[in-house]
């Protein structure tokens, strides 16, 4: 344990953070994603919600302030009625922690999961929620 660290993110998750550089990408999977086989470094946080692990994630962790956008949502599949209403608690954290960040792009299904597989690390959590996938673009530490 250390100070100042909050408990949902694990050592193993806390070192693939650090190891990511600037454009690298997070996907963080809800309990329905194929995060197994999609993932080139698989995260295990089973049991934990995406809210939790994202508003913890977003203390360290840089948006790609260059990019056009540094978060990504799975769209919803046309046709299905479904209405995310998480996505309304991804924007508010991202705005808590990144003023600055570009607006939530959505991402078609199969896109989604084609980008997934080009993402430095998948965290499989047991998020409930449908549509709750989403893609964090790394970016810079700027001190001073």
């Amino acid at each position: 344990m250390l100070k100042g660290i909050p408990s949902v993110l694990s050592p193993e998750l806390l070192k693939i953070l650090m190891e990511m550089g600037h454009g690298d990408e997070l996907v963080l999977a809800d309990g329905n994603f194929p995060a197994a086989s999609h993932a080139q470094r698989l995260v295990r946080c089973d049991g934990h919600a995406i809210p939790g692990l994202l508003d913890a994630i977003l203390t360290f962790f840089p948006l790609d302030t260059y990019a056009d956008h540094s978060v990504a949502l799975m769209e919803v599949v046309p046709g299905d009625p479904t209405v995310p209403v998480i996505w309304d608690e991804y924007k508010a954290l991202v705005q808590k922690h990144d003023p600055q960040a570009s607006e939530l792009k959505t991402v078609e299904r199969f896109a989604f999961y084609e980008r997934a597989k080009e993402a430095y690390a998948v965290v499989a959590t047991g998020e409930k929620a449908l549509y709750a996938n989403i893609i964090l673009k790394k970016g810079v530490v700027k001190e001073g």
